[in-house]
């Protein structure tokens, strides 16, 4: 009994420890969003992802059409 009270004590206490690592990190990223060029490259590196996504889908439709076309 003792063991298992020992073992789950640990448990709690790495649980706890995460939860604060995480509280901490949300309130982190927070304070950073008040800052203009942080915000504005955080939704220029989300422009960048969308914009490849984009051109990804366009050369594999480009694929189909030369595919369904009989070119090679």
């Amino acid at each position: 009994m003792k063991e298992s009270a020992k073992a789950q004590h640990e448990v709690d206490k790495a649980n706890f420890a995460a939860a604060k690592a995480e509280s901490k990190a949300q309130w982190e990223e927070a304070k950073a969003m008040g800052k203009p060029e942080t915000r504005k490259a955080l939704m220029q590196e989300e422009r960048d992802k969308q914009i490849a996504a984009a051109q990804e889908r366009a050369a594999e439709a480009q694929k189909r059409i030369d595919l369904a076309q009989g070119r090679n």
